[in-house]
């Protein structure tokens, strides 16, 4: 996580970020990936899109609160907090845990541990682009691609995952050279999100009974 976010923080400033909206994002946004998204679109020229395309890889966090908010406590300031610090890596090692104490301690430590990682690899980051100056004199201009490829890799396990990572990968690659800068992120992303959304079936019918269905009434004839 240091590592990580050393190279935000080193790309983040070589692309004209200034240093305290680059320290201020680490720790007030606190969004991982979307902040190395965020500063290749402002770069680009497109903070519109660069809000957007953060609130939309975000919105992955609306089903871990769900599932762990038990954990954060019955306190408001104890559900802001743990909401600030919740990241997939942090859900993920709480979720591992027995229900109860140990599923709380577990993400409050991981939690707190990987925001302080996170916050002092950007200081650093910070600190080792400044004093480079042009980012690709220590081959900082590759740090962005190299920290997004590291956030995902874990996530591509899956076979579903890297689908649709491959999918939306084509159709950025592809409409690039059509669209404005940031604009094909966003087609990638708002695409695969509606077109992988869980679609609604029709109910089951329930089997009849073992002894087969049972034959509709019949007005029975009188004599």
């Amino acid at each position: 996580m240091v590592a990580v976010g050393a190279s935000f923080g080193a790309i983040a400033v070589g692309a004209g970020i200034p240093v305290w909206a680059t320290v201020a994002m680490s720790s007030i946004v606190y969004a991982g990936g979307a902040q190395f998204m965020a500063v290749g679109l402002i770069a680009a020229g497109s903070p519109f899109a660069a809000v957007f395309a953060g609130l939309l890889l975000n919105a992955r966090h609306l089903p871990f609160g769900l599932a762990i908010g038990e954990v954060l406590g019955d306190r408001w300031s104890r559900r802001l907090l743990g909401s600030h610090l919740m990241t997939d890596e942090a859900t993920a090692f709480s979720l591992a845990q027995p229900e109860g104490e140990p599923r709380r301690r577990a993400f409050w430590f991981a939690g707190i541990v990987l925001f302080l990682a996170w916050n002092a690899g950007t200081v650093v980051g910070v600190l080792l682009g400044g004093a480079a100056g042009d980012p690709a004199t220590l081959g900082l201009d590759a740090a962005f691609p190299a920290g997004l490829i590291a956030l995902i890799l874990p996530a591509l396990r899956d076979r579903d995952t890297r689908r649709v990572a491959l999918l939306g990968a084509l159709v950025a690659v592809v409409t690039t050279p059509l669209l404005p800068a940031g604009l094909p992120v966003l087609l990638a992303l708002t695409g695969l999100a509606v077109l992988f959304l869980p679609r609604r079936r029709d109910p089951v019918p329930e089997p009849p009974p073992s002894g087969g269905a049972a034959a509709p009434d019949r007005e029975e004839s009188t004599c």
